[in-house]
Parts: C-alpha cells; sequence; structure tokens
C-alpha cells in the first residue's frame, strides 16, 4: 500500500486548494475576537455557531485598511461588529488552514448596523412598546436623578457641571456602566436594575442616560432590543442624551424625552425648573392679589355697614327735633300705653325732661 510522508500530504492539500480556489472570497462574518501583536492584527470570524475560522490582516495592508475604515465608519473594527471582508485562503503545513484579510467593504458593517436598527424599530412596534415611556407623568419637578454613564466621560462632567451651577438643587446619583461596544447594552441594563432594586426607588423622578457622540456603529448598542424594551417599560420616566444632532438611536425613540447630548439634558432639566419657579411665583402673585381683593370688599363692607348703623343713630332724629318718650325706663310706642297721671322721661338732643301726663289724646 501506497504511503505518503505527512509534508507531502500537506503539499498535496496545498496544491488541491491552489487548483480549485480563487484567488479570494468576500466573507460576510462576525468578529468574535481581536488582537494586535507585531505589527499584525489577529480575528477570529465566526457566524453563528455553524462556524469559525482564523483570519490575519498583515501589517503590509492593516495600516491602509484600517485607516479606510475607520474614514468610513468613524471607528475601528471590534468584537462583535458584522464586516465584509475579502479573504486570500492559506495553507500552511504546520498551522493549518487560515484566512489572510486583503479588504474590507465599510459600507456593508453601516447596512448591518441600520438592518438591525429596524429590526428593532419593528419589534417593539409589534409589542406595543415603542410609546409605552409615553404614558408615564412626568414629576412636576425633577430634580433627584439617577445618572447612567461612564464616570470619565467628558459628556457626564458637562452634565453635572451645568446642574450644579444652575442654582437649583438637583440631586444626581451616578451608576457607572459601559457606553460604547458590545458590553454597552448589558452594564446599562445592570445600572438599570440597580436603581431598580435599591432600598428606596422612589427617591429618583427620573433616569437620566447619557454619553458623548460618536459614530454611527458606536451607538448601535443603543439599537439593542432588549435594552429598549426594557427602558419602554421602565417605572421611571427615561431622559437619553447619547449623540449629536445627527445621530438617532432606537433608545432615543423609546424614551420619554430624547435630547440630543448630555448638555440639551442638562439644559432641558433646568429649563423645568425655571417655568416651575415661573408659575410658582405667577401663583404667588395672583394669590396676593386675590387677599388684597377680598381685603377692599370687606373694608367696603364694613364702611356701609358703619353708613347704616350711623344712620340709625337715634341722635340724628334729635337733631331734627324729634324726641324719644319713655316710662319706667321702656319706649311709649302708642297713646294706649298711657294713662292720666303717668310720669314719663322726654329724651332730646341735649338731654332729657321728665313729665306728667293729664290728659290723653287718642
Amino acid at each position: 500500500m501506497a504511503s505518503l510522508t505527512l509534508s507531502e500530504l500537506c503539499a498535496l492539500i496545498g496544491e488541491a486548494l491552489d487548483n480549485s480556489l480563487a484567488p479570494s472570497y468576500w466573507v460576510k462574518a462576525e468578529i468574535s475576537s481581536l488582537s494586535e501583536k507585531g505589527g499584525h492584527l489577529y480575528l477570529d470570524l465566526v457566524e453563528g455557531k455553524s462556524a469559525k475560522m482564523r483570519a490575519t490582516c498583515w501589517s503590509g495592508n492593516k495600516e491602509m485598511l484600517m485607516a479606510y475604515f475607520a474614514s468610513e465608519t468613524g471607528q475601528t473594527l471590534q468584537p462583535g461588529m458584522a464586516v465584509l471582508v475579502e479573504v486570500e485562503i492559506q495553507w500552511h503545513s504546520v498551522y493549518g488552514l487560515s484566512l489572510s484579510v486583503v479588504g474590507i467593504d465599510p459600507s456593508y458593517t453601516l447596512g448591518e448596523v441600520a438592518r438591525q436598527r429596524q429590526r428593532t424599530i419593528a419589534q417593539l412596534q409589534a409589542d406595543g412598546l415603542l410609546d409605552a415611556q409615553q404614558l408615564l407623568p412626568l414629576p412636576t419637578l425633577i430634580r433627584r436623578i439617577a445618572v447612567i454613564s461612564s464616570p470619565s466621560a467628558a459628556g457626564y462632567e458637562d452634565f453635572s457641571h451645568q446642574l450644579s451651577n444652575s442654582g437649583f438643587a438637583f440631586r444626581t446619583t451616578l451608576f457607572a456602566a459601559t457606553m460604547q461596544g458590545p458590553s454597552a447594552p448589558a452594564s446599562i441594563l445592570a445600572a438599570l436594575e440597580e436603581i431598580a432594586g435599591s432600598e428606596a426607588p422612589d427617591d429618583y423622578d427620573a433616569v437620566v442616560i447619557i454619553r458623548g457622540g460618536g459614530a454611527a456603529t458606536d451607538l448601535s448598542c443603543f439599537d439593542d432590543y432588549e435594552l429598549c424594551a426594557v427602558c419602554a417599560q421602565y417605572h421611571l420616566p427615561v431622559l437619553s442624551g447619547i449623540g449629536h444632532t445627527r445621530d438617532i438611536s432606537v433608545l432615543d425613540l423609546v424614551a420619554h424625552e430624547a435630547l440630543k447630548t448630555p448638555t440639551a439634558v442638562a439644559e432641558w432639566l433646568i429649563h423645568r425648573m425655571e417655568n416651575q419657579l415661573s408659575r410658582i411665583a405667577d401663583l404667588l402673585l395672583r394669590l396676593q392679589r386675590t387677599r388684597e381683593r377680598q381685603l377692599l370688599i370687606r373694608t367696603h363692607r364694613i364702611e356701609l355697614l358703619e353708613q347704616r348703623l350711623a344712620a340709625c343713630n337715634p341722635g340724628h332724629f334729635y337733631r331734627r327735633g324729634y324726641s324719644l318718650l319713655t316710662r319706667n325706663g321702656k319706649i311709649v310706642r302708642s297713646v294706649a300705653d298711657l294713662r292720666p297721671g303717668d310720669t314719663v322721661t322726654a329724651h332730646l338732643a341735649d338731654g332729657s325732661v321728665n313729665a306728667r301726663i293729664t290728659t290723653l289724646n287718642p
């Protein structure tokens, strides 16, 4: 029976691959891991659980391809990213079969981000969650705020600085989370769970999720279905400020209030407090005017009563020549109340006189 050495078999495999395969292929895959060593970039490409292969972007191609990808997408390659790469199939008698990356299509990565976003929106719509946050009433005063952000983010510093200089008594509590990359959704969900599981979750008026802006692929973590579904059903109003003007994530769509940047969130909170302060001042002014009006009305009523009382003063009648007749301290109202011989008192404006009744003329 004929036999081959191992090296002869490896050479036979290499020859068969060279004769049957094209020089290169465009391959859709997801990056499961990557590392850099000696100027080369080493990647593990996967397709779910059905396929996995090692790939290398050699130093001669790496700088050019990575610069091109970054200029088109605004970020570098990272685990969890869907890519379309041009690869050459290589066979080595020691290292086996591997792929050499010689090209990359940034538009595919951007398109996959857009497709995932549409899938998430459609699922949220089907589940009735896209507008769920709008059913929550906003507190009149929002000053006790649970903030989800990276502690070192410039956006968080700007947000905190703006609130502290507003003159209002905002109280913020930071719940640190990763705000970029494939681990961001799980990290933000953990922060939301920590807020909900705190000893006094009702101590917060709202949750604010903030980070600085970035490329579309930087913000793709905020298109994650589970994260958006939890935010949509959260027991507190969720305010988002996670990008620049051109960036709208699915999280922005489900949030109670979506602002463009952390600074914009702070401005919105301050403006709301100013509006409430203005309303309170207006109510106080209206209350003061009402009290003054009521006091004026009551003063006028008292003056009218005093005038009526003054008009009923007997002194006015006495000065006009009338007198008041009494017998034994009681007012005499009729001739029938008297008898001849009775003693009566006539009260006049400047005194009184006593008289005896001698004759009655009914």
